[in-house]
């Protein structure tokens, strides 16, 4: 069976807690609560989440903890809950990533739409970490026979290129789509592509 969706609601509000939490088990995702940043830093997640964060707290309050969690081992998202926001402060959620800010009383349909946006980014920079991870198992010999055939070169152009028998570029190109784990050409040159952003 797959593994729920983490989702952290931090906020020193019990009631928000409380009401939170069973709305998104009851859609499904895996819930957990904080009372405050110290808490939610002190049993941090140990796999990618959803932060569902209040802005002001006691103690450190959610941007401080923004920060912090953008530092974190494992990725997170956070999407900002607030009954009191302003441009500047806004402004400096999103400059520091955030998903969404949305204001209290919260919208259940907005939230669930911030919270999928936050594992569609999950997502996406868990595929960019692997394929980085992936980049990084090739040889340089490996890595320069995968430019020259993500840049059109036939393999015996490759081979005059980089000094080797056409066969011996195959054999790498091989090589290269397996540790990268891609199928087609297409899948190669956009990898490559990717790998020079």
């Amino acid at each position: 069976m797959l593994e729920s969706r983490l989702i952290c609601v931090v906020d020193d509000d019990a009631s928000v807690r409380d009401s939170l939490s069973i709305m998104l088990g009851l859609k499904g995702f895996d819930c957990r609560t904080y009372e405050n940043s110290e808490s939610f830093l002190g049993a941090l997640p140990d796999r990618p989440c959803c932060v569902v964060l209040d802005l002001n707290m006691t103690g450190m309050n959610g941007l401080d903890l923004q920060e912090k969690i953008s530092a974190a081992p494992v990725p997170m998202e956070v999407v900002f809950l607030t009954a009191f926001a302003d441009v500047d402060v806004m402004r400096r959620a999103f400059l520091g990533q955030a998903v969404d800010f949305l204001e209290k009383p919260v919208v259940m349909p907005q939230l669930l739409n911030a919270i999928e946006r936050a594992f569609e980014r999950l997502k996406s920079s868990s595929a960019q970490r692997v394929h980085t991870q992936s980049l990084e198992m090739l040889t340089p010999r490996e890595r320069e026979v995968m430019v020259a055939i993500a840049q059109g070169m036939t393999h015996r152009e490759a081979g005059e290129l980089l000094g080797i028998s056409p066969r011996t570029v195959e054999v790498h190109k091989g090589r290269v789509m397996e540790k990268l784990g891609v199928k087609t050409l297409a899948e190669l040159v956009r990898l490559s592509i990717d790998s020079t952003k």
